[in-house]
This record gives structure tokens, C-alpha cells and sequence, in this order.
């Protein structure tokens, strides 16, 4: 090994992901020569001796917490090693940065794409808010096909938006292909990756222009911190900074941003018991009389099954995944009551498996697969628990 080949932890993109998790945006303190940065509960940061040609917009320097911080600029610095990306913005939740990324992107008359299968506030934003206060038109297509995704490309498109699998079906999309109509279009392409973070997928190595995550779910992963975040290029991040984060004030709270970076340390760890799990999980429902389908990519049932192996070269293509009994909204509701590991509660990537059963109607359900509208769904997300402990549960519950 050359010296130039040695890693060193100050420079993260010289380590593996395991050391740049651990090391990415640590730092000794200054004034205590803490080995790890420290919580830093202040909303102000001392001025020079002469502040007066500061810019007060200004985030490269901690001035007041909502420009930036300590704990911020820390988090920021080890999700851009993770996700490989030139820079990092966090905000206070997964819902501030995506909107942190159309209302910094869209202008009046623009028309954006947008996945037909997607985070509820998205479909809400470009179905109602967008186009109602503000002029910007939107299409939703089954990103899953190449051809609708073409068709619904305008003049005036400037921005395309999917996830890599959806939420809640799993429909999985070809980020790729994608990203290739996007820009032959002249349009950017945003991706939010939450359900398959570092390093099992890394949209802006296959032609994302932006990656989104919701930081509250497997990046933080302990089900105790709310946060959010949007990776790229720096010149498109600063719009970002400026307008949502400054002057909108989304910013993240100092305690949030320490506790992800905590968090975020195990992320690779975590992950993989995370996908082995899942996978073993999604294989025993599939093969239970009483459950009328499984959706979730690593099984050969699944449409998009041979897509996703490509995509996540092989590996369980993330921790969650959509079913249900062979039953009414009862049934589901009796199933659920009746398990003692898995808990019944919103959100994904935490620690424990979570569960929540979500009915055949609503806006979002006209896109949705026959099979969800016909039983609706129960979405679990699979936890850390040893796998065995959750399959027995999922067995006596089904008994």
C-alpha cells in the first residue's frame, strides 16, 4: 500500500463505508479536545471583531443556528461521504426537503413528473398546493414505464421526480432510464432513496441530479429524531439553503442533528440485518394460505423482481415491503392486534418492526395495484429483531 492509498479519517473518501459512517463529519472540539463533536445547544455563534461585512444570509459559518451549526454542518458532512455527493442540506424533516427541492426548483408555468405512486405529501403538493397557489403543472405516470414517462415530458418540463421503490406498493423504477429521458429532455431529476439508503443504493452514481432522503426513518434508525436531507452538487443545493432553510426557516434543531449523526454511524450495520431479515420475512408470508399477496421486490412474484436485482446487484431490496390477509379490514385489524413483537405504528427503518394497516380508499389509491384496492395493505417495515422472534409472531398472529 502507497501512502496515497493509505486511508486516513479525515479524508473519508479514503475509507470504506463502515470507517466513513463512523468518522464522516467528526472532529475534536476545539475548546474541550472531545474526540467526537459535541451537542451544541445554541442558537448564536460569537461575531469577529469587525462583523460588519458579514453576509447574514450567509451558512458557510456558524452565525445564528437557522444559517447553520455545529451539529448541522457535521451531519451534513457525513451524509455527503455516505451518499458519495459533492454536498449535503438537512432540514427539519423528510417533507421539508422535498419541498425544499420543488420550491426551489419550480418557477410559475414550469410542469414537473412525478411518480403516480408516491409519499403522500407529494401527491398532495403537486396535486393541490402547487398548481393552486402557485402555477406549476404536474403529470403523474407510472415511472415504472419508460414510454408514459417520455409521453409526459413538455416543453416545460424542469424537473422529473420518482422514488427508487415506491411507497406502498415496492413498484420499483429503472433510475438509469430515467435519469436519461430527464436530461435528454433538459430536465433534473430528483430521487428520494429513503426506502433504500446507503450503501444499498446510491441514485446520484446512476444519473439522479438530486437524492432526498427522510432522515427520521433508516439513517437515524432509533425512531427518536426527525430530520431531512438533499444531496448533490453545491450549486444546486445553495438555492436550497438559501430560500428553505434561511429564509423560510426549515432548518434542523441542533439535538435532531446530533442524534442522526449518532445514528447514522451503525447505518451499514444496521442495514444488513435489516435486508436479510426482510427477506426471509417477505419469503415465509409468501408462502402462508392465508395471505392473498406480498409485495416486495426480492421475491420472483414480483413485476419489477428482475429490474431490482440489477439495480441493487443482488442484495434484498430494502426492509419493507406491503401485504395482506385474505380477508376484510377485520381481519387485518384482528391480525395486527393479535401480534406481540411487531408493533403497530407509522413510519419505517426504525430499530423495531412496525406495522400499519391502511385501507383500499383514498387520493392515492386510484394508482395503487388491483390487489391493494381490493384488501387494502399492511406496510411493515422489519426492524433488528431477531428474525426467527418475528416469524414466530407473524405465525401465531396468522393462526
Amino acid at each position: 500500500m502507497t501512502e496515497e492509498q493509505r486511508p486516513d479519517k479525515h479524508d473519508p473518501s479514503s475509507c470504506r463505508l463502515e470507517t466513513q459512517a463512523v468518522h464522516g463529519g467528526n472532529a475534536v472540539d476545539p475548546g474541550t479536545r472531545a474526540i467526537r463533536t459535541p451537542l451544541v445547544m445554541a442558537n448564536s455563534y460569537a461575531l469577529p471583531e469587525d462583523p460588519s461585512s458579514l453576509s447574514w444570509s450567509g451558512f458557510d459559518t456558524p452565525l445564528y443556528t437557522r444559517n447553520s451549526g455545529v451539529n448541522q454542518i457535521a451531519l451534513q458532512r457525513k451524509l455527503a461521504a455516505l451518499e458519495h455527493a459533492e454536498d449535503a442540506v438537512v432540514l427539519a424533516s423528510g417533507v421539508a426537503a422535498l419541498h425544499g427541492v420543488f420550491f426551489s426548483l419550480l418557477r410559475t408555468g414550469d410542469h414537473a413528473v412525478i411518480s403516480d405512486v408516491t409519499y403522500e405529501a407529494v401527491f398532495r403538493l403537486f396535486r393541490d398546493i402547487l398548481p393552486e397557489r402557485y402555477g406549476v403543472e404536474a403529470t403523474f405516470v407510472d415511472t415504472s414505464d419508460l414510454d408514459a414517462v417520455r409521453a409526459a415530458i413538455r416543453p416545460e418540463t424542469k424537473l422529473v421526480h420518482t422514488e427508487v421503490v415506491a411507497n406502498p406498493t415496492t413498484r420499483v423504477c429503472d433510475i438509469p432510464a430515467v435519469a436519461a429521458i430527464a436530461h435528454e429532455a433538459g430536465a433534473l431529476l430528483s430521487v428520494d432513496s429513503t426506502f433504500t439508503p446507503p450503501p444499498l443504493y446510491r441514485p446520484l452514481e446512476h444519473g439522479a441530479d438530486l437524492v432526498v432522503h427522510s432522515l427520521t426513518k433508516f439513517v437515524n434508525g432509533h425512531g427518536d429524531a426527525m430530520g431531512g436531507a438533499v444531496l448533490g452538487s453545491t450549486e444546486l443545493l445553495d438555492p436550497i439553503r438559501a430560500d428553505v432553510m434561511i429564509d423560510v426557516g426549515g432548518v434542523i434543531s441542533p439535538f435532531n442533528a446530533w442524534l442522526i449523526s449518532r445514528g447514522a454511524i451503525t447505518l451499514p450495520l444496521r442495514l444488513r440485518q435489516h435486508l436479510a431479515s426482510a427477506q426471509r420475512v417477505a419469503e415465509f408470508l409468501a408462502g402462508r394460505p392465508e395471505v392473498a399477496y406480498v409485495a416486495y421486490p426480492g421475491l420472483a412474484s414480483h413485476p419489477q423482481h428482475e429490474l431490482a436485482a440489477r439495480l441493487f446487484d443482488g442484495e434484498p431490496p430494502g426492509a419493507v415491503m406491503a401485504f395482506a390477509l385474505d380477508g376484510d379490514a377485520d381481519t387485518q385489524n384482528r391480525f395486527v392486534a393479535d401480534l406481540r413483537v411487531i408493533t403497530s405504528a407509522v413510519s419505517v427503518g426504525h430499530d423495531e418492526s412496525l406495522i400499519v394497516h391502511v385501507g383500499p380508499d383514498g387520493p392515492r389509491a386510484a394508482h395503487w395495484p388491483d390487489e391493494f384496492r381490493r384488501y387494502g395493505h399492511l406496510r411493515l417495515s422489519v426492524g433488528l429483531e431477531d428474525p426467527d422472534d418475528l416469524v414466530a409472531d407473524l405465525t401465531a398472529a396468522l393462526g
